[in-house]
C-alpha cells in the first residue's frame, strides 16, 4: 500500500516523468483495474476498511483518530490478521498503521506478530524518533513494542525487512501488509533518488518522484524474493493507494497529480477516492488483463481469505471476493452500488452514473443528518466525463432520485462518528 500517491503517477496509470516498472509488472503479470476505489478519501478510515472488509463508517470510524486519544480501531471488528493468523498463516505489518496509538489497538494486539514502523499518520523517512503531524506527540519508530535503534531511509529499510521476512518463512503461509508511508509529507529523499529526475524543476514534485521511485525500488525487491524463493504462484500480490493524491490546500500538499480525475485527497470528487489497484497471482489470474467493473479496498479482504481457503460464513462484510470475477466464472459486476459518506460530503456511484456532494478547504465537524437534503448533489455520468465536468441533475433528475434513495438507504445503516474532525480527531493527515 503506497501513501498519498496521485492517480497519474504511476506508468501505467499515465505517468510520464516518474518511471515505476516494478508496480507496473504487477499490473502487466495480473489485472489492472481502472475504476477501484477506497471507503474513505483519507489515510485512517481508508485503512480500516482495508483490514475489516467492511465500510468503516458503520462502526463510527469516518475520520482519522487522535494519536492522544483512545480513539482507534475497535476491538469489536476483527482484522484480517486475525482471521488468517487463527489459520495457521504468520502475520506481519512493515510501516504505517494509524488505526489507534493506544496499547490496546497497537497492531501486535490486532492479529499481526510482527511489526516494524509507525502508528501515528506520518513519519519522518531518516530518523527513529518522529512527531504525528496532525497531533504534534512523539511517534517514534518501532520494532515490535518498543522503539527502533536505527533505519537509514524508511522505504529502503521496509524493503529490506520485506524481502528478509520472505527468505525466512518461504516454507511457512504467511500474510504480510507491506505499508509504505511514501509519498506522504515530510517530502523527504536521499540524493541516489533525487539523481534520477534532473529533469523536473519544481523542488516538491522531484522529491515526490525520488520518493515514489524509491517504493516502487522496494516493491521491486519484494517481487524478486518471491520469485526466488518459489513462491510466485503461491502468492496473491495487491498493490493500491489509500486515497487519491493531496492536491488541494489544507491537505498534505506532496507535489502529486491526480491526472484526468478531479479534486484531491479529502474530497468525494474522483480525486479523492478512485486509486491505483493492482493484483497478480501466478498461473491463477490472466495476464496483462484491464477491468473496468467497480471494485473497492473493502474487496481485498473476501478476497485474500478466498485465496487462503478461509471461509466468512457469518461474517458481515461490504467486501466481496473478486476471484469469480477475475476468471469468469461469476459475471455482472461484483457490487450495485458504491458508497460514500464522508461528514457532510458523500457520493454513491451505481453503474456509469455518480452522484456526489463535497466541498473544498478544511475540514469541519458537520453532523451526518445534514446530507437528509441532497438536493444540491451533482450527478455525473462517469463513462463519458471522467473529469466530472458536467452536472446532469437538471436533465435527470428521474437517476437523481434513483440514487438518492440508494444512498439514503445506506446511510440509514451507519453509525455515527465516534469522534470528529477536530479537535477530537487530527482533521490534517
Amino acid at each position: 500500500m503506497s501513501d498519498d500517491l496521485g492517480y497519474a503517477d504511476i506508468g501505467v496509470y499515465g505517468s510520464r516523468d516518474i518511471p515505476t516498472p516494478n508496480i507496473d509488472r504487477i499490473a502487466r503479470e495480473g489485472v489492472r483495474f481502472t475504476d477501484a476505489y477506497v471507503s474513505g478519501p483519507y489515510c485512517s478510515p481508508s485503512r480500516a476498511g482495508l483490514l475489516t472488509g467492511r465500510y468503516p463508517q458503520r462502526f463510527g470510524y469516518e475520520f482519522n483518530p487522535d494519536g492522544s486519544s483512545e480513539y482507534g480501531l475497535p476491538p469489536t471488528e476483527t482484522t484480517i490478521a486475525e482471521r488468517l493468523l487463527a489459520a495457521g498463516y504468520r502475520t506481519i505489518l512493515l510501516g504505517k498503521w494509524h488505526l489507534g496509538s493506544a496499547p490496546r489497538l497497537h497492531p501486535m494486539r490486532r492479529g499481526f506478530e510482527q511489526f516494524y514502523g509507525f502508528l501515528g499518520a506520518d513519519h519522518s523517512y531518516s530518523t527513529v524518533a518522529g512527531t504525528d503531524v496532525g497531533t504534534k506527540l512523539p511517534d517514534p519508530l518501532m520494532d515490535g513494542m518498543t522503539p527502533a535503534s536505527s533505519v537509514t531511509y524508511l522505504t529502503d529499510t521496509l524493503g529490506d525487512r520485506a524481502v528478509t521476512y520472505i527468505e525466512r518463512h518461504s516454507s511457512e503461509p504467511f500474510f504480510m501488509y507491506l505499508a509504505f508511508n511514501a509519498a506522504h509529507v515530510p517530502m523527504e529523499a536521499p540524493e541516489k533518488y533525487l539523481a534520477r529526475f534532473p529533469s523536473i524543476a519544481d523542488p516538491r514534485r522531484r522529491t515526490y518522484a525520488a520518493m515514489v521511485s524509491a517504493m516502487d525500488d522496494a516493491i521491486g525487491r519484494t517481487l524478486a524474493a518471491l520469485r526466488d524463493q518459489g513462491l510466485e504462484e503461491k502468492t496473491l500480490v495487491i498493490f493500491l493507494n489509500d486515497n487519491g493524491g493531496p492536491t488541494m490546500p489544507t491537505t498534505t500538499v506532496n507535489g502529486s497529480s491526480n491526472g484526468p480525475l478531479r479534486g484531491s485527497k479529502r474530497q468525494t470528487w474522483e480525486g479523492g477516492i478512485r486509486v491505483a489497484f493492482a493484483m497478480s497471482w501466478k498461473g491463477r489470474l490472466d495476464a496483462g488483463r484491464e477491468e473496468h467493473r467497480p471494485i473497492i479496498q473493502l474487496d481485498v479482504l473476501p478476497t485474500v481469505l478466498a485465496a487462503a481457503g478461509i471461509s466468512t460464513d457469518g461474517s458481515k462484510l461490504d467486501g466481496v471476493n473478486l476471484l469469480p470475477y477475475l476468471t469468469g466464472a461469476a459475471k455482472g459486476a461484483p457490487h450495485d452500488a458504491l458508497y460514500w459518506r464522508f461528514g457532510g460530503m458523500m457520493a454513491i456511484r451505481r453503474g456509469d452514473w455518480k452522484l456526489v456532494k463535497t466541498r473544498d478547504g478544511p475540514l469541519v465537524d458537520v453532523d451526518p443528518s445534514a446530507l437528509r437534503d441532497l438536493s444540491d448533489a451533482g450527478l455525473y455520468d462517469l463513462a463519458e466525463d471522467i473529469g466530472e465536468t458536467r452536472d446532469l441533475a437538471a436533465k435527470r433528475p428521474d437517476k437523481v432520485e434513483e440514487l438518492t434513495d440508494l444512498w439514503q438507504e445506506w446511510n440509514r445503516q451507519l453509525a455515527r462518528p465516534s469522534w470528529g474532525p477536530s479537535p477530537g480527531g487530527a482533521s490534517t493527515p
